[in-house]
């Protein structure tokens, strides 16, 4: 059966408050996303939101879910442009779409990468923000994957990782690809490579390169011609249109 007439608009409504939160976010800042706030921005009274959300941490939590299925619908786009064999293509366009998104949204960014407001403290159970987040990793961790399956690339052997890593790597490893006998190197080269990416784009979004550089760009280009290689990609300058 499909759904019907009345959760259609409890949806419906689910969103609005979802988008109005959203839209207080970047207006205000992260403090100004009170249950109060939402409420009067939609008239309604803020007891009239727990008919939709039994707290205000599971509000923030599902504006957290839904921001992270708009950045992972926009690096499925960015995806969606480059030809299916096209593995150096797909990985510069998933990054460049990724630090892209980030600086057209930054404090939606900074609310999932910068310093959580404390309702957003991690949950044992999945809920909307936790399968969005997954879903966000899947698609770097996916796009590896299927490099290291076309053309694998060198990696470090178990010895030669350090001790203190091998057991975080496999516990990694086992939770986001069970039952495999992927090598701990490249998972290592794969937590490696997103250190650098999000470490780059954060520090630039940030502003933490102002000291410096007035326009990060160019070395965000050298991070990936560096990253490029290790995984036996060739990098390509990005298309000046």
């Amino acid at each position: 059966m499909g759904e019907s007439r009345r959760d259609r608009q409890r949806a419906a409504t689910v969103q609005e408050i979802t988008d109005t939160a959203r839209r207080i976010l970047v207006e205000e800042g992260p403090d100004a996303v009170t249950l109060r706030a939402i409420a009067r921005e939609m008239g309604m009274t803020a007891p009239g939101l727990y008919r939709y959300f039994d707290s205000h941490a599971e509000l923030l939590r599902h504006v957290v879910g839904d921001i992270f299925a708009d950045l992972t619908a926009e690096l499925h786009k960015g995806l969606s442009a480059v030809p299916e064999g096209d593995m150096s293509g797909k990985l510069l366009a998933v990054a460049r779409s990724f630090r892209l998104w980030a600086f057209a949204h930054r404090r939606e960014y900074a609310l999932l990468f910068g310093s959580p407001l404390p309702d957003l403290a991690h949950r044992k159970e999945a809920d909307f923000a936790e399968e969005s987040a997954q879903r966000f990793g899947g698609v770097f961790l996916s796009l590896f994957l299927e490099l290291w399956r076309k053309a694998p690339f060198p990696v470090p052997s178990d010895d030669e990782i350090d001790p203190r890593l091998r057991g975080q790597l496999r516990r990694y490893r086992d939770f986001t690809v069970p039952a495999t006998d992927l090598p701990l190197g490249v998972v290592q080269i794969f937590l490696q490579c997103w250190v650098r990416l999000q470490g780059a784009v954060s520090l630039e979004v940030f502003g933490h390169l102002e000291f410096a550089l007035d326009n990060p760009e160019p070395m965000f280009e050298l991070m990936l011609a560096e990253i490029a290689p290790i995984l036996g990609l060739k990098y390509r300058k990005p298309d000046p249109s």
